[in-house]
């Protein structure tokens, strides 16, 4: 029998590519990926329903698969235009020699049903030697969490570990109701929520534990906020459990909240937050993070995600031409929709040699030479 694979302690697993079929308007989509993926594409093309499957597969692993399922409308609506059209959901993940596959299908119930799962090593799928990589089918929750315990089982648990990482994060709610200004219980730090719903008490930790990192975020804020200090981190005096984001200014000792921010200047301390962490997860999944943030901040927004790739992989979705200017061709993916089919390509650099002489990336995107514009 051949050796598996294992990863080092603290080794990134790298995402080489992902293989979807059937789920809601991908019908058949392979996709390489790099460290560092832009995604662009018109509303409606397919780009939050590629990313919303990587929410799917962390729900997975959590053991809560039947509940994110039944939360997006249940089995039947995740399949490519219903059941009558689709009878299941195939997805392939490469992490190099490693690949996890699985396949679902509608149980009688109406409920999700595991036709297939597996977790095998590329030189077995080679040479078709027998191996215990078939995780088995009928189930409705998967197997790895099972198999992942088992001293033979090396791929298993590294595939389990890296998608157990695995954050799709959205920070756009910024209203008064926000999960990032609210009171959070301090102990609320084992990983930044994908919401900045722990925002304060992921602060406390990292000033009084990754002090580095605290310290980068703080001077990323004041590089856009001038007249930002610092953070004010603290229990609350009735309740030493309990902490709420406060900050002040340069030359001052008012205490002012979260409230006191600009809509733009919360997104961004998120952003500079889970950017310049210091354990993040294997692969950060990141929705417009754009959005309300002033242009000048762009630049230093790309620089942070430029360096967060090489710790993680990074996949993100703009509608930002300010923000595509300040990549290169090679990372940014064109998502279109033809005939109801979400489609996503890679540029090609060489491609584009001639137009880039006398246009930018966002110029090409908004004169639809890079496609993206329109779905039909």
């Amino acid at each position: 029998m051949h050796e598996e694979k294992q990863c080092l302690e603290g080794e990134i697993m790298k995402l080489d590519s992902i293989h979807i079929a059937g789920y809601k308007s991908i019908k058949n989509l392979d996709v390489t990926l790099h460290d560092l993926n832009i995604m662009i594409g018109a509303n409606g093309a397919g780009k939050t329903n590629f990313l919303s499957i990587f929410h799917l597969l962390n729900q997975m692993v959590e053991g809560r698969l039947q509940f994110a399922v039944a939360k997006a409308g249940g089995i039947r609506s995740l399949l490519h235009y219903g059941p009558k059209t689709t009878n299941k959901i195939e997805i392939d993940l490469r992490f190099g020699e490693n690949e996890y596959s699985c396949s679902w299908e509608v149980a009688e119930d109406e409920s999700l049903l595991f036709r297939q799962e597996a977790a095998t090593f590329s030189d077995q799928r080679q040479d078709h030697t027998p191996y215990p990589g078939i995780l088995g089918s009928g189930h409705r929750e998967t197997k790895l969490n099972t198999y992942a315990k088992s001293s033979g089982s090396s791929v298993s648990r590294s595939v389990l570990e890296s998608m157990k990482s695995w954050r799709v994060y959205h920070f756009h709610d910024t209203s008064n109701e926000s999960p990032m200004k609210a009171t959070e219980q301090i102990n609320d730090n084992r990983y930044f929520r994908q919401d900045a719903a722990n925002l304060a008490p992921f602060l406390y930790y990292l000033q009084h534990v990754h002090e580095k990192n605290y310290n980068d975020i703080r001077d990323m804020v004041r590089l856009v906020f001038p007249i930002f200090d610092d953070f004010i981190l603290r229990t609350l005096p009735e309740n030493n459990n309990l902490i709420k984001l406060e900050w002040k200014e340069k030359n001052r000792d008012y205490p002012f909240l979260a409230h006191h921010l600009s809509d733009g200047t919360l997104r961004f301390i998120c952003l500079a937050t889970l950017l310049c962490q210091p354990n993040p997860p294997q692969i950060i999944i990141i929705d417009e993070p754009e959005l309300g943030l002033h242009p000048s901040t762009l630049q230093i927004l790309a620089a942070l995600i430029g360096s967060a790739s090489i710790q993680s992989q990074i996949i993100l979705s703009t509608q930002s031409v300010s923000l595509l200017n300040l990549f290169e061709p090679e990372d940014i993916l064109v998502v279109d929709r033809h005939n109801g089919e979400t489609t996503i390509k890679r540029l090609a650099p060489d491609d584009l040699l001639d137009w880039l002489t006398d246009y930018s990336l966002g110029e090409l995107w908004e004169m639809n030479i890079l496609g993206g514009k329109n779905s039909s």
